[in-house]
C-alpha cells in the first residue's frame, strides 16, 4: 500500500507545517498522563514552534534571519562544522526590531526560554502545576499568531480540547503552590526574579500567563447545557460580579540583600563606620540567622537578608548613638 506524501508547495509552508506540529505535539504531551516530564517536554517544543513560525514569517517578508558578517558589500554567513546556515534562535528572532509579537506574548516566551536554561540541567518535580497558566497562555498566544500572520488554515485551535482532570482544586492546594514546594531553589528563585521585573499590569495580563476561575456547575433540568467550562461576555454582570469578588494575589519572593549590601546601605545612610565585624557582632547576638526570625534565607550555600533584617539593623545603629561624622 502507497504511503500519501504530502505536498509542500514552499520552505515557507514546510516551516508552518513543522511550527504547527511541534505546538501540537507540546500540547498533547503535557496533557498526556503517562508521561512524566511534561514541562520540560512542553517548553521545548513550544521553543521550536514560535521559532519556526517566526522563521516563516522573516523569510515571508524578506528578512534576513541567518546569522552573518558583513564583509565589505558582501555577507559572509555563519555555517556549522557540516556547512550549514546558521539560523536565529528564538530569543534572537524576539529581540529583532521588526519581530511581530507584542510585548507581553513576548515576556510569556522570555520567561520559558530562560527556565529552559535553568532546568536543562537539572531534574525539577511537580513543575506542572506551578506553569500551567503560563504554559496555556503561550498555546493561545501561537494559535493568534499564525492565524494572524498567515491565515485562519493554520489555527490549532480546531484540533485541540479542554483535558479532563481526576482532581479538584482545594485551598490547601492553592497553598502548596505559594510555597513553591519541591522545586530546586534556582528555579524558584528564576519564577519570582522574573516576575519581579513585570509591572502589575504585565503579570495580570491574559497573554503573559492565562488563569481560569473554576465553579462547580449544577443544571437542575434535563437537556440543559452541562459544560465543564462556560465562557461568558468581560463585560456582563456575571462577570463584573466575579471580578469585584475574586481578586488576584500575588505572592512575590521577598527582596533578599548579600551581607555587604547591609553595612554598606548603612554607610550610606551616615553609620560610617558600621562595619562587616560590627555586622556578624550584631547578627550574632540578635541570633538573625535562626529561619523563625524571619530575618533572611540561605540559597545554597549563601544567607541572604530581608528588608526587616536592615530596618533591625538601622534601629540598632540610631540607639546605640553610631553615627559618625
Amino acid at each position: 500500500m502507497k504511503q500519501r506524501v504530502r505536498k509542500i508547495k514552499s520552505y515557507k509552508e514546510e516551516l508552518l507545517i513543522k511550527s504547527r506540529e511541534a505546538m501540537l505535539s507540546a500540547v498533547q504531551i503535557f496533557n498526556n498522563p503517562n508521561i512524566y516530564f511534561k514541562s520540560e517536554n512542553f517548553i521545548i517544543l513550544s521553543n521550536i514552534s514560535w521559532m519556526y513560525l517566526l522563521h516563516a514569517y522573516y523569510r515571508h517578508n524578506k528578512i534576513e534571519y541567518r546569522y552573518f558578517k558583513q564583509a565589505g558589500q558582501r555577507k559572509k554567513f555563519d555555517r556549522t562544522k557540516k556547512g550549514a546556515y546558521k539560523f536565529w534562535e528564538l530569543e534572537k528572532c524576539l529581540d529583532d526590531d521588526k519581530c511581530p509579537v507584542d510585548n507581553i506574548s513576548k515576556a510569556n516566551l522570555k520567561f520559558l526560554i530562560g527556565l529552559r536554561h535553568e532546568i536543562e540541567h537539572q531534574m525539577t518535580t511537580r513543575i506542572d502545576e506551578y506553569l500551567s497558566a503560563r504554559f496555556q497562555a503561550c498555546c493561545l498566544n501561537f494559535n493568534q499568531y499564525i492565524k494572524q500572520l498567515f491565515g485562519d488554515d493554520y489555527g490549532i485551535d480546531k484540533h485541540l480540547s479542554f483535558s479532563l482532570q481526576f482532581s479538584t482544586i482545594k485551598e490547601e492546594h492553592v497553598n502548596q503552590l505559594r510555597k513553591f514546594t519541591d522545586l530546586p531553589q534556582n528555579i524558584a528563585a528564576y519564577i519570582n526574579d522574573f516576575d519581579e521585573e513585570l509591572s502589575d499590569a504585565d503579570y495580570n495580563d491574559i497573554k503573559y500567563s492565562y488563569r481560569v476561575l473554576y465553579v462547580p456547575k449544577s443544571v437542575n433540568r434535563k437537556g440543559q447545557a452541562d459544560k465543564v467550562i462556560e465562557f461568558i461576555p468581560a463585560n456582563s454582570p456575571e462577570a463584573q460580579g466575579l471580578n469585584k469578588e475574586y481578586v488576584l494575589v500575588k505572592e512575590r519572593e521577598k527582596k533578599k540583600h548579600l551581607p555587604s549590601e547591609v553595612f554598606e546601605s548603612m554607610q550610606a545612610k551616615g553609620f560610617q563606620y558600621f562595619n562587616a565585624y560590627q555586622h556578624t557582632v550584631l547578627w550574632k547576638e540578635k541570633d538573625g540567622k535562626n529561619p523563625q526570625n524571619g530575618y533572611g534565607t540561605q540559597v545554597v550555600k549563601t544567607w541572604y537578608w530581608y528588608d526587616t533584617w536592615l530596618e533591625e539593623v538601622e534601629k540598632y545603629c540610631n540607639e546605640s548613638g553610631n553615627k559618625y561624622k
